[in-house]
């Protein structure tokens, strides 16, 4: 895999440095703030819908387990 530079002025380099997190490599962090889908992010769903997806995952397991 080659490497390459990105030169950025030092105001953008701070506003990415305030995003990235301290566990991750600039190549991580630069995949995950370009990827294509948004992950879930904790509390995003209202109450209601966080309730209509659990008893859809509930639902979901009862199926399988009458399969077996």
């Amino acid at each position: 895999m080659s490497r390459t530079s990105i030169p950025v002025d030092s105001e953008t380099k701070d506003r990415l440095d305030g995003r990235k997190r301290d566990d991750e490599t600039w190549d991580e962090f630069l995949m995950r703030v370009t990827a294509d889908e948004e992950p879930i992010k904790a509390g995003a769903w209202s109450e209601e819908g966080a309730e209509r997806a659990k008893e859809r995952i509930r639902e979901s397991r009862e199926e399988w387990d009458d399969r077996r």
